[in-house]
């Protein structure tokens, strides 16, 4: 199976979950059931044409990325025409048997016409609230969660700039998605909030968990040698200085908390710069530690030295993909009630923080953790990606044979 790509990003310019599940799925489809595997993206370059091409070889694919021009405005982030035609031109050199779609923001809805009228059938693969919400996250101008269920768009007038783009941006995305031969959502929440919103069909539309990296062999023992050293409990916070992902709540309780007995790590994920440069980190206890992003064959080592993870997520998310890499690991987890994060083994209602919640909620989970440092959760057993493949193989030959309604 000739199986052709899209994400706004991919390899070499890894950026956020999603590219990272693109990636590693592709990857294994490509390493253990022979499919060849092709890559669209988009790298947006002042040296290069607007709209040009180049063709690179990535993580052992062919990859093409679409030069985007800088000041391309809402309009183009969501359907771009120039971007569709390079993607039909690419399909005529490709020939694919079947198209995945994952993020396509910037890259536009454009693209899944385009394949479609070379026939090429489509998987459509979503990942958050961007085919619902134009500012992606359902996250307001005021940084607080919309929480709109079912959502509907004559609601957003408070959060957009021009509410009759708004409507036609809904209803032109709506029409794409429900065009789909598939679209498969990370978790339930994600998908019966979309269901209920509109989005897609439901015959067409099905649960595809998104995997993870396993830990490697030598884990265990890395982790233990950690444990064995008796230093204090090591918090980490991946999502960086952001309010979509609870900075602000951290940084409050961090700062209130009656004791130093313990570090923070802080991950630095930025591809260029340093996330944390400019905030003010000095009225935080304990031992603040910034440490630089990490790829996915170091995942191992990050969790291997922290004991409790922070997901502290202050909107309703689609899936925490690091929530499953840590209790996989058997790394306790503090997390908020956030939507698609919740749907694993060891989320405990009466310990999950309400999105909003004031710092001191968070303070009495991080004593929690500290009065009981022996308190650790057994690995629990979690989708990889070598799972999430052979479910992508699954539903790939039901679409090819032509029976995607499940």
């Amino acid at each position: 199976m000739r199986l052709l790509v899209l994400n706004v990003h991919f390899s070499p310019f890894t950026y956020g979950g999603a590219t990272v599940v693109a990636e590693e799925v592709a990857q294994t489809l490509q390493r253990d059931h022979g499919v060849q595997v092709f890559v669209i993206s988009a790298i947006s370059r002042a040296d290069l044409a607007p709209y040009a091409v180049m063709r690179v070889e990535s993580l052992g694919m062919v990859h093409y990325m679409i030069n985007l021009p800088d000041n391309r405005g809402a309009v183009l982030a969501d359907n771009n025409p120039q971007v569709a035609e390079r993607v039909a031109g690419l399909v005529s050199t490709i020939a694919p048997d079947l198209a995945h779609v994952h993020c396509i923001q910037d890259l536009g809805a454009g693209c899944i016409p385009a394949l479609q009228a070379a026939g090429v059938p489509v998987i459509l693969s979503v990942h958050d609230y961007w085919w619902l919400c134009e500012r992606q996250f359902m996250m307001r101008p005021n940084g607080q969660f919309c929480g709109q269920d079912p959502i509907r768009v004559e609601a957003c007038r408070g959060c957009v700039d021009d509410i009759a783009r708004t409507r036609r941006r809904s209803a032109q995305l709506g029409a794409i998605a429900a065009g789909c031969e598939l679209v498969t959502y990370p978790g339930t929440y994600a998908m019966d909030l979309s269901l209920r919103s509109g989005l897609g069909q439901a015959g067409r539309s099905v649960v595809w968990t998104n995997g993870v990296r396993l830990p490697g062999p030598d884990f265990a023992e890395a982790q233990a040698r950690h444990r064995s050293a008796d230093g204090p409990i090591v918090f980490g916070h991946i999502g960086g200085p952001s309010d979509s992902k609870g900075w602000p709540v951290i940084k409050a309780a961090f700062t209130a908390i009656d004791r130093d007995d313990f570090v923070l790590r802080l991950v630095n994920g930025s591809v260029w710069g340093n996330w944390w440069d400019g905030h003010d980190l000095s009225g935080l206890r304990g031992d603040v530690q910034v440490v630089p992003r990490f790829a996915q064959d170091q995942i191992d080592t990050f969790f291997a030295e922290i004991d409790c993870l922070l997901f502290l997520s202050q909107w309703k998310e689609t899936f925490g993909l690091t929530i499953r890499e840590a209790i996989s690991r058997g790394v306790r987890v503090i997390q908020t009630d956030s939507g698609g994060t919740v749907e694993h083994a060891l989320a405990d209602p009466a310990r999950l923080l309400p999105i909003g919640a004031p710092p001191g909620r968070l303070v009495a989970e991080l004593n929690r953790v500290l009065d009981a440092p022996q308190d650790r959760p057994a690995p629990v057993p979690v989708t990889s990606y070598a799972d999430q493949a052979r479910g992508f193989m699954a539903l790939a030959a039901q679409v090819l044979a032509g029976r995607a309604t499940l």
